[in-house]
């Protein structure tokens, strides 16, 4: 019997993002990326259902479904939104020549964490467009769940790739994963250990690099030796025969 996935399932994914028109504007295939000049790494997508890991509508179309390859096509509204006119602003060119920039049609800027690409310079205005490129068109899928994670180490890098943006030291023990990591990464740590537990069911604990914590006991170790140093000297003054 063919067991379908579902919520927390870990699978390795490749997908073709295309409009209508066929024309590809995202994938994770290195031979499609090449299409659209599109540089990307060769690692495998591993995504945890239900986990916000990827567009959300893919999210709930896969969960129920077996491995496989399906086309899914989704509305606006399922994918990157319908445009939104007040998301087009009109902004004054001073603010550009004051970073020495002229603005010109098409340009791409970030302003405040937002993209923006400006539609039309007009005397002294300039529109910028700040709705995701993608909003108001219909997208589609071609979708590929290979495989089925079953390594505990595959899913783990898969979540720290998620929720910490990078790998780390880790071991496991029993029923908990051990993370090796600085003192500042801690608290960052600490604040996706519900997640790890509801998804992996294991606990998650912490251990301090052991560089960082050899640093940390120098200054403990040095004030030591300088009590032990002074102690010493005062005992000889004490058993000294000499006077002043």
């Amino acid at each position: 019997m063919i067991r379908m996935l579902q919520k927390n399932d870990f699978i390795e994914l490749e997908y073709i993002g295309k409009v209508k028109d066929n024309s590809i504007f995202d994938t994770n295939i290195k031979e499609e990326a090449k299409k659209i000049n599109l540089d990307i790494e060769t690692r495998h997508l591993i995504i945890c259902l239900g986990q916000n890991m990827i567009l959300p509508a893919i999210d709930e179309f896969l969960i129920g479904k077996a491995l496989g390859k399906y086309i899914l096509e989704l509305s606006p509204e399922k994918a990157f939104g319908l445009r939104n006119r007040e998301l087009l602003k009109v902004m004054p060119v001073k603010i550009f020549l004051e970073k020495q920039i002229m603005p010109q049609q098409g340009m791409i800027f970030q302003f405040d964490n937002l993209l923006g690409k400006v539609t039309a310079v007009s005397g002294g205005r300039v529109i910028v467009d700040f709705n995701n490129p993608l909003a108001g068109k219909i997208v589609i899928y071609d979708l590929n769940a290979k495989r089925k994670i079953e390594q505990q180490d595959e899913k783990i890098n898969a979540l720290m790739l998620a929720f910490f943006g990078k790998k780390l030291d880790f071991k496991l023990e029993e029923n908990k994963i051990i993370f090796r990591v600085e003192k500042n990464f801690k608290q960052l740590i600490e604040f996706f250990k519900e997640k790890f537990k509801e998804i992996l069911n294991l606990d998650l604990e912490t251990e301090q690099l052991a560089e960082e914590s050899e640093k940390s006991e120098e200054p403990a170790e040095k004030t030591e030796k300088a009590k032990e140093k002074s102690s010493l000297l005062e005992e000889k003054q004490e058993s000294s025969p000499e006077k002043a």
